[in-house]
């Protein structure tokens, strides 16, 4: 059993996820597109949450967050549904494929047999579609991956019910209705406006205050916790920022994309100014990223390491606060 699915690579997983399920149900979405409308660039620091034995900082809201906000925005109605009984949630995705539908899966990646070694690590916010089963093994698109791949039941299972923060529960979702008519302009405004508001939320954990709470605790981390580990919050800062999720310079490349695809929907070039502007802060993130990397592996020493990042991440967040009020105001 192999259903019609077109498997395109994607930057990300949930954007990937949401482009192909949509685009194979007849709704053309890129993967730009579908991040932007579902308001996927953000920022939180949760200081009191480790992922890694690290303070979990993340560059995406919630896993299911993008696809939900993403059907909401676009008339969709979306089926998602946990379980607590692997052998209940087994027979429910067989019963779901057998009807034709591809399903969205969140998975822990640790356990994913396709990924390198370096990439496996505990996190349970990744994303594949499943679209089929041959024999005992199911048909798999991963979209951070080239081509389709598969997995048996017994590897499906383990990733579905990884244990620890943000564990999947064997969760799927797929769309159950699309409408005759989309409102592109109204999805594309509406969302734009929510991630303004997100990265200038008056929270100080989240979006530029987040931005700058982390600034000031890269300068705390080395006298409270000692140099190792410190260089160890710095590694997983950047492993979640360009590895796995993408969140730093990448977000802002594919958020840079999305405007720019919006400026042709809205018929609005000024969102190509708009465009070119956070693809360049998308390139002082990599930056950063550069420099933390160098300082953890201990390629730049010195005693004022630390307050150089710091003060990178505080021009950062100066530049995106600049940016997202302008942005704001330009879309009302």
């Amino acid at each position: 059993m192999e259903l019609e699915f077109k498997h395109r690579q994607a930057a990300h997983c949930e954007n990937g996820v949401a482009s192909n399920l949509l685009s194979n149900q007849g709704i053309e979405i890129s993967e730009p597109m579908a991040f932007g409308i579902g308001s996927g660039l953000f920022f939180v620091y949760l200081p009191f949450v480790k992922v890694n034995h690290a303070p979990a900082i993340s560059y995406r809201p919630l896993p299911g967050l993008i696809f939900n906000r993403l059907a909401k925005r676009l008339g969709l109605k979306v089926k998602r549904i946990k379980f607590s009984n692997k052998t209940k949630a087994q027979q429910v995705l067989e019963n779901t494929l057998e009807n034709g539908i591809p399903c969205g899966l969140q998975v822990g990646v640790y356990h994913l047999p396709y990924f390198p070694d370096e990439y496996r690590f505990h996190f349970n916010a990744h994303n594949l579609v499943v679209f089929g089963k041959n024999g005992s093994d199911f048909l798999v698109s991963d979209p951070v991956m080239e081509t389709t791949t598969k997995l048996t039941a017994v590897e499906l299972e383990k990733v579905r019910f990884a244990q620890g923060a943000f564990a999947p529960k064997g969760q799927i979702y797929y769309p159950v209705e699309i409408p005759n008519h989309i409102d592109w302009e109204k999805a594309i405004k509406k969302a734009i406006k929510k991630t303004c508001n997100d990265m200038l939320a008056p929270v100080p954990i989240v979006g530029v205050r987040g931005m700058r709470m982390v600034a000031r605790a890269i300068l705390k981390w080395p006298k409270k916790h000692g140099v190792p580990k410190a260089n160890h919050y710095l590694a997983q800062m950047v492993r979640m920022q360009e590895e796995i999720g993408t969140g730093g310079g990448g977000f802002r490349f594919i958020y840079a994309a999305f405007l720019q695809e919006a400026a042709q929907k809205l018929n609005m070039p000024s969102l190509n100014d708009f465009s070119k502007e956070m693809t360049q802060i998308g390139d002082s993130w990599r930056d950063f990223a550069v420099n933390a990397a160098r300082v953890y592996k201990k390629r730049k020493n010195g005693e004022d390491v630390y307050e150089q990042l710091s003060k990178e991440l505080f021009d950062l967040a100066a530049r995106e606060e600049v940016f997202f009020k302008k942005l704001k105001k330009a879309i009302t």
